[in-house]
């Protein structure tokens, strides 16, 4: 499939994760992509460019950069973001601003540095990395789940802003993922194989979502293929969040 022949995309925290998977992706199907990333160690043909998206001046070099080796940028993928555990009483004022700065301003810094080459394209297109947390109560989430809702938000408010200017802003909410993030997660927990249990058992497939269906529907929304598609957000949940399953009977 090639229907991001001659596109010029970038990807932010596009060296690992979902990131990297969809970073691959779309250079597997035509794109040159270069992946923001605070160690942007990737493969060939990705070009890997150091970006800090909690800095403004940083993100403004990486962008510029990427625009100048590319020759343009017609795809963003809003993809960099941290993680956070607890209630909303388990993190500090100084962990609630760190976290929504990277998490939410950090995307609306990337976006405004690339606007002015998006709009200069004829099938611009950015996808914003949300999750099923902006939707659905999670336990031990309060602070992570508040920064995906305003990721929601967010682009919902961007697509109406430049749906005239040509430019399609849309969203992927992923479910639980298998991603170093939750990786690291696991690792730390009492019980790894008993915590990897309950995630993949509140999912109705009763697995973990991988990263390249993550990516697939990134690239979905990307692609020109989708040119109609603008203000949505795409769930890659493994039904967790429109499905009610009757429990299985022991």
């Amino acid at each position: 499939m090639n229907d991001f022949d001659g596109l010029r995309a970038i990807v932010t925290g596009g060296a690992s994760g979902i990131g990297l998977a969809a970073a691959s992706l779309l250079a597997s199907r035509g794109a040159t992509v270069a992946t923001l990333d605070l160690n942007p160690d990737v493969p060939a043909p990705l070009i890997g460019l150091t970006a800090d998206v909690s800095d403004d001046d940083s993100v403004r070099r990486a962008v510029d950069e990427a625009a100048t080796r590319l020759g343009g940028i017609d795809v963003l993928v809003n993809n960099a973001g941290i993680g956070a555990q607890g209630d909303v009483t388990a993190n500090d004022d100084a962990e609630w601003h760190r976290v929504l700065d990277i998490n939410v301003v950090g995307m609306a810094r990337v976006s405004r540095a690339a606007l002015p080459y998006l709009l200069r394209s004829s099938a611009a297109a950015i996808v914003n990395t949300c999750s099923i947390a902006a939707t659905a109560g999670l336990p031990n989430r309060a602070l992570y789940s508040a920064s995906k809702g305003a990721v929601l938000s967010l682009t919902l408010a961007m697509a109406a802003d430049h749906v005239r200017e040509g430019v399609r802003v849309n969203c992927v909410t992923p479910g639980t993922a298998d991603t170093p993030w939750v990786s690291r997660l696991l690792d730390a927990a009492d019980d790894p194989a008993y915590e990897r249990e309950q995630l993949e058992a509140r999912q109705p497939m009763g697995r973990l979502v991988s990263a390249d269906e993550v990516a697939g529907a990134i690239a979905y929304l990307a692609s020109p293929l989708s040119g109609s598609t603008t203000g949505t957000a795409l769930a890659v949940d493994g039904g967790m969040q429109g499905l009610r399953l009757r429990p299985v009977r022991q």
